[in-house]
């Protein structure tokens, strides 16, 4: 498994024998280096998952951090598939990731996989995420692109960051608080990349959130109520742009995406409401 903190996944993996080894970007690095670096742990694996990403929260969108957002995983998943093409046994199936800001700034319609890309930056980032992957079926690997929503799981993430100010007692919605969070149980998610990776009926492109997803208001009370804790501070939209500059578009905007392709496919959810999987993470 390649990832940013080889120390820290090991600590998960290695009760699997799961081998970790560190995968940074450099900013100069070619696609070409870090495919040849890949070449020997790609050759006779039966399949490749491809998570890499830089958080997209956490830091202002300067230039350069939109370049690390973009390059994390286009240059990256560009890398992998040509460390695929240079093997001759080369994995079977490529799992690769992209999310929900594919659509961008959806508004209340469920929008599906069938559904049209957005036209902000995340938007463009996924459709350049995907492209990457692509060529992946020319090399006889079946691909498997899974648009992941707000992951919710314990010890970090997404969750982390929403529950501190509910648990100081100032939290509230975004804005007005009608946004859509696509939102899923990591769990949920986990089993999703496990059943992709082995399942040959997976086969393009599969929302991962859960058949429930919660506007931002809806989330904010759901967490209040298994925390305990009052959510009346809502964040006006200017104060929550002053904070984060560019990103705050994206959480004032949303998408109400449908795992459709999952339903079709039998996939059964763990956690599809809200309020069980807050209070399987949250609760006493």
């Amino acid at each position: 498994m390649w990832t940013r903190d080889a120390a820290r996944a090991a600590c998960a993996g290695a009760r699997r024998g799961v081998e970790c080894v560190t995968a940074r970007r450099d900013a100069d690095a070619p696609v070409e280096s870090m495919a040849a670096a890949m070449v020997d742990a790609i050759a006779g694996c039966d399949a490749i998952i491809n998570l890499a990403g830089e958080p997209v929260a956490g830091r202002r969108w300067s230039e350069r951090q939109r370049a690390r957002i973009r390059d994390s995983r286009v240059e990256i998943t560009r890398a992998i598939v040509e460390a695929a093409r240079r093997v001759d046994d080369r994995p079977r199936a490529l799992v690769s990731t992209s999310a929900s800001g594919y659509y961008g700034d959806a508004g209340a319609a469920p929008v599906d996989e069938d559904a049209a890309s957005g036209d902000d930056f995340l938007a463009s980032v996924c459709r350049d995420w995907e492209a990457a992957a692509a060529p992946a079926r020319a090399l006889g690997m079946r691909l498997a692109i899974i648009r992941v929503g707000i992951v919710l799981g314990r010890g970090g993430g997404a969750l982390e960051q929403i529950v501190k100010p509910v648990r100081l007692g100032v939290g509230g919605p975004l804005g007005a608080g009608d946004q859509y969070m696509p939102w899923i149980h990591l769990d949920d998610v986990v089993r999703v990349f496990v059943e992709a990776t082995g399942d040959a009926r997976y086969e393009g492109v599969f929302n991962a959130a859960a058949p429930a997803p919660a506007t931002n208001a809806e989330l904010t009370r759901a967490l209040g109520a298994v925390l305990r804790r009052p959510t009346l501070f809502r964040v006006p939209r200017f104060a929550l742009k002053l904070a984060v500059g560019e990103l705050a578009e994206v959480l004032l905007g949303g998408q109400r995406m449908i795992p459709r392709r999952l339903g079709e496919l039998g996939f059964r959810f763990e956690h599809p409401a809200l309020a069980g999987a807050l209070e399987d993470l949250l609760g006493s």
